[in-house]
């Protein structure tokens, strides 16, 4: 959706690893923005972004407008399913809908042979797989890891709108989170145990909790403890921003 950032051109160079040309579609989607959300403030720099593609080894930049992605109207017309419902599906109502629809709506007109997305955006990174199978579309979605600050933060848009403040506390989520994973791999607390203590970690910290999970990697239904690829996902509110972050819970070697 533009205001691109380091995460993105990460995007870019897995792309380019695997394709002779890379196209990067820019396009701030109104359908999966809801009610009160921050559609009209989201940032919006098309100039800046397709020089910084550009440097990141893109060779075309693709940004319609909102009619050539929904010429009979504004509306989500793809299902994202039970997947789409849970987690972030449920604090936001229809956002994976919109995500669905205008990805199938991107990969129709830009015909891609592989499409890369970030595992910072890891449900909707599973969304997008799914409806790739369910169409049966012959392209290949890669999976590219979250880039972070140095400090731990993953990268996001949205970043920009922490205050100096908050852009301190920020990386506690990372690490809380981290946290929960080590927990949970080693199995010393069961998932609910290691939730219940990052939720608290959190809410002392200053942020307001939407939910902190421990999910089976592909299914994202609730687990307590590690028996196959899992995932501790969570998403919180610092100030006026809405932070989401993930990361894969490691086992022991046997």
């Amino acid at each position: 959706m533009g205001a691109i950032h380091d995460g993105h051109a990460a995007l870019i160079r897995a792309a380019r690893t695997r394709c002779r040309r890379v196209v990067a579609t820019i396009f701030v989607n109104p359908t999966q923005f809801g009610a009160g959300e921050d559609f009209d403030a989201y940032p919006r720099d098309e100039a800046g972004d397709a020089g910084k593609l550009a440097v990141a080894g893109c060779d075309l930049v693709y940004a319609p407008g909102t009619a050539e992605i929904y010429p009979n109207g504004v509306a989500a017309t793809v299902s994202a399913g039970p997947l789409g419902r849970v987690l972030e599906g449920k604090f936001r109502p229809g956002h994976f809908d919109g995500v669905v629809t205008v990805v199938a709506t991107l990969f129709d007109q830009v015909k891609p042979d592989l499409a890369a997305f970030g595992e910072k955006d890891y449900q909707q990174l599973l969304v997008i797989k799914q409806m790739v199978r369910e169409r049966n579309l012959k392209l290949e979605i890669l999976g590219v890891p979250t880039q972070r600050a140095a400090d731990g933060l993953a990268l996001s848009s949205r970043n920009a709108y922490l205050s100096e403040p908050e852009r301190r506390i920020a990386p506690t989520l990372h690490r809380t989170i981290a946290s929960v994973a080590e927990a949970v791999a080693g199995g010393h607390t069961a998932a609910q145990g290691a939730i219940s203590s990052a939720v608290g970690q959190l809410g002392a910290a200053g942020f307001m909790v939407d939910y902190v999970a421990v999910c089976d990697a592909e299914t994202l239904e609730s687990v307590e403890t590690a028996k196959g690829p899992t995932r501790v996902l969570a998403a919180a509110r610092l100030g006026r921003t809405r932070l989401i972050d993930n990361v894969p819970v490691v086992t022991p070697e046997p």
